[in-house]
């Protein structure tokens, strides 16, 4: 995924000035797609360049940017979804320092683990809040696919801080291990 594809998506459902957009990336696309302020405002002047957005001069103000998706950019963002995509390799510094836990012995990784655990169940925590805010009643169909959504990051959040927990039993349980290769008695 491409932080063009995720601005344009967000434009499509609703024009918006640099700073909204970025407000939006900070309450909800950012849950799954992060990007700074900067790189928001960066990419907004790509697309503009690439004939995929035009902005004018809003009302009120500061007179902030709007931007609207063009039909160029539609005819992108509908190329761009059309193309499927792979699962990403997971890159988590995490589950190298247990790689090394597991080839040198304890390291003590149980602090991060906790700390990260924490993290999960509080992102879990702020998602099943969202789910109970903003989708009771008969949602339309905009409405499901958006539940679909938060319901991933509800499971993901949900597996992470179990994996963290059955992680940290992992630990503990460890026998201290005889020597490694790569380590020498004395």
């Amino acid at each position: 995924m491409s932080l063009p594809h995720a601005l344009l998506t967000s434009l499509v459902e609703r024009p918006a000035s640099g700073l909204d957009l970025a407000r939006r990336f900070d309450s909800s696309i950012g849950f799954f797609w992060a990007a700074s302020h900067q790189q928001i405002y960066r990419e907004l002047a790509r697309m503009e360049a690439a004939g995929w957005i035009r902005s004018e001069e809003g009302e009120g103000r500061g007179g902030r940017k709007v931007h609207h998706v063009l039909p160029e950019g539609v005819v992108e963002l509908r190329r761009w979804v059309a193309l499927g995509g792979e699962v990403p390799p997971a890159r988590d510094a995490l589950l190298v320092r247990l790689r090394a836990d597991a080839a040198l012995g304890p390291l003590a990784l149980a602090d991060q683990l906790h700390h990260r655990r924490a993290l999960h169940e509080a992102r879990l925590a702020a998602y099943e809040v969202i789910a109970e805010r903003d989708f009771g009643g008969e949602p339309d169909r905009q409405a499901r696919i958006q539940r679909v959504i938060l319901e991933a990051g509800i499971i993901t959040e949900r597996a992470w801080a179990q994996w963290c927990q059955d992680a940290i039993e992992a630990l503990a349980d460890a026998d201290p291990t005889p020597e490694r290769p790569g380590t020498s008695s004395p």
